[in-house]
């Protein structure tokens, strides 16, 4: 419904719902800087941070490939994509590196973690949309 205000409009809808301020302030933090003043405080926070963005290139990325997947993406195939600035240019670098320095983490290890991770949901997320009609 909010596209460009969604972590504004968020704590309102939020707190209709019954959702305590801990969550809200962890699901409005992974805009900070750019839609909203809510800083990553605790490790979760600071990890959607760094791979909301991430996540989306990814996905391009999955999606030039045969396969269309990201289970035979290897990191030195996603590095490549990620070095191409036009490439999923609506992914901020900017934003994943910062999210890598909260963490303190090296870049390599937040993009291999995100990679590993949507390998390991892939299937799941695919039936359910499947399920859902989409």
């Amino acid at each position: 419904m909010y596209p460009e205000e969604h972590c504004i409009k968020a704590p309102e809808l939020l707190r209709e719902g019954g959702v305590g301020e801990e969550m809200i302030h962890a699901i409005c933090s992974h805009a900070y800087g750019m839609h909203v003043d809510v800083k990553p405080e605790h490790l979760m926070e600071k990890v959607l941070f760094a791979t909301d963005e991430l996540t989306g290139l990814i996905g391009a990325a999955a999606l030039m490939r045969p396969s269309k997947s990201v289970r035979d993406m290897e990191l030195k195939s996603l590095k490549k994509k990620y070095k191409v600035k036009t490439f999923a240019a609506g992914c901020s670098r900017e934003v994943i590196e910062q999210g890598a320095e909260m963490l303190g983490w090296p870049l390599d290890e937040v993009l291999q973690k995100t990679l590993d991770a949507m390998r390991d949901c892939e299937t799941k997320v695919a039936e359910e949309l499947q399920r859902q009609g989409q």
